[in-house]
Formats: structure tokens, C-alpha cells, sequence
């Protein structure tokens, strides 16, 4: 079992107490199309995964003095959870942007400038997967990160599995 967190509109966590547990909805994804690529990943990748639409989590614990992770004035939970890392398929957050970007995540900047000229190797698609491989190496003076973001997505979690809940008003 490990610790993730989540942040969840109010109302989202208010039915999710009379359900029983939390699941994503499709109406609320600020992003379906790539939503729907992150789901195929993790029928691929999750062996126990039902399909649901994903909810996101963090590894570390959000820091919430900043903004943007809501509109201001939105009621919203932060909730620690526990969960199987089986059960969550994790990637790079930084890297994720590319899929939301639509663009190819190259390993070097040469590759990166194949692939737009017509001569990669790789599909987009294909480059895209590259974000669940978040410890691989890729060419120094191309990668700015050195420390990695990790996020993660899992398909529903049993209220049983959540540890706390905070709840705060968006800046």
C-alpha cells in the first residue's frame, strides 16, 4: 500500500461519501480526448482495472499555497489515500503536457527534429507511452527536469481507502 492524494471539487467528494467510493466522470474532464488515451494505458498497463474514467492523484502531497489547481472561489478536498500501487498507473507529469500538447515526446533534441521532419522512427503515439518510463535516460542536454513529477491515475477508490480529507476554498 502506498500514500497518493487527490483533489476533488466538493460536491464531487459529497456524492462519492453517499456512493461509497470515488470515481472519475467524463463530465468533468477539462481534457476527454486525452482522458480517453490515458484510459486505453491503463487497460493496457492495470490488471485490475474496470474501465472507469481514471481519477487523477498525486505522489507527493499538493502544495495548495499556490493556484491553479481550481477556479477561485471553488469549494475543493484534498484527500490522502491508500491505495495498491498496483491498482494506479503512474507517469511523469512534466511529460504528460505532450500528450495534452499533442506533440512528440523525444528522448534528444535531434529526435525531436526528425520526427517533425518526417523521419522518426516512432509514431506520436507511440512517443507518448515514453511517460510511464519516467526513469529512463534520455539525452542530458535535453532533459531540464532532474527531479521528476510523478502523477497517477487509477479507476475508482473505495471510500475504506481514504485517510483524510481537507477541505479548502480556491484562491
Amino acid at each position: 500500500m502506498r500514500v497518493f492524494w487527490t483533489l476533488q471539487n466538493q460536491e464531487v467528494w459529497e456524492l462519492a461519501r453517499e456512493r461509497g467510493f470515488l470515481q472519475g466522470d467524463r463530465k468533468h474532464a477539462m481534457f476527454p480526448k486525452e482522458y480517453e488515451w490515458m484510459i486505453h494505458q491503463m487497460k493496457k498497463r492495470v490488471a485490475k482495472y474496470g474501465g472507469e474514467y481514471p481519477i487523477w492523484l498525486w505522489v507527493d502531497k499538493p502544495d495548495l499555497r499556490g493556484t491553479g489547481y481550481f477556479e477561485s472561489g471553488v469549494q475543493f478536498v484534498r484527500i490522502k489515500v491508500e491505495l495498491d500501487e498496483q491498482e494506479v498507473l503512474l507517469s511523469d507529469y512534466d511529460e504528460w503536457h505532450m500528450v495534452l500538447n499533442n506533440d512528440f515526446l523525444a528522448n534528444s533534441e535531434q529526435e525531436y527534429e526528425e520526427y517533425h521532419q518526417g523521419k522518426g522512427t516512432i509514431s506520436k503515439e507511440e512517443s507518448w507511452e515514453r511517460i510511464f518510463a519516467w526513469n529512463r535516460r534520455r539525452d542530458s542536454s535535453w532533459d531540464a527536469y532532474e527531479d521528476r513529477e510523478l502523477q497517477g491515475t487509477t479507476g475508482r477508490i473505495d471510500i475504506a481507502n481514504v485517510k483524510s480529507v481537507e477541505y479548502f476554498l480556491a484562491r
